[in-house]
C-alpha cells in the first residue's frame, strides 16, 4: 500500500471511547453505514493505549468512563495528538462549556440524534 493509500485509509477512522454497550452499538450502526472505520475502547486507559499505536482522524468520547473523566482527558488527547478531533458526548449539558475549554472541538448532548452526529462527523472528518 502506498503512503498516500495509508494516509487516506486513516482518514476516514473513528475511535469511540464509550463503556456503555447500546451506545456504543447505536454509535457503530450510524456510522459504519457511512463507510468509516470504527475502532471501540471502554476506558480511558484503553484509549492511550490504541493512541499509541494509531491516529484516527476523530476520537468521540464519553464523559464518565470507568477510568476517569473523558473531560479531563481530552488536553492530552489534543496534546499528543493535535490533528486528531474530539467529539464529547455527555448527558450533562452543563458539561458543554468545560469540554470545548479544554480543547473539544463539538459537544453533543445525549441524547442526541443521528443527524447531529452525522453532521458532527462530517463537519471535522478530514
Amino acid at each position: 500500500m502506498s503512503q498516500t493509500a495509508a494516509k487516506t485509509r486513516k482518514a476516514k477512522k473513528i475511535l469511540i471511547v464509550e463503556d456503555e454497550g447500546d451506545m456504543c452499538l447505536l454509535l457503530n450502526i450510524i456510522l459504519k453505514e457511512r463507510g468509516i472505520t470504527l475502532d471501540h475502547v471502554k476506558s480511558i486507559s484503553a484509549a492511550e493505549e490504541f493512541l499509541q499505536n494509531d491516529q484516527p482522524s476523530i476520537v468521540i468520547l464519553d464523559n464518565k468512563l470507568p477510568d476517569g473523566f473523558g473531560i479531563d482527558y481530552i488536553e492530552s488527547i489534543k496534546k499528543n495528538h493535535p490533528s486528531t478531533k474530539v467529539i464529547m458526548i455527555s448527558a450533562l449539558s452543563t458539561s458543554k462549556d468545560v469540554a470545548l475549554n479544554n480543547g473539544a472541538d463539538l459537544f453533543l448532548e445525549k441524547p442526541f440524534t443521528k443527524e447531529a452526529l452525522c453532521k458532527s462527523v462530517h463537519e471535522l472528518m478530514p
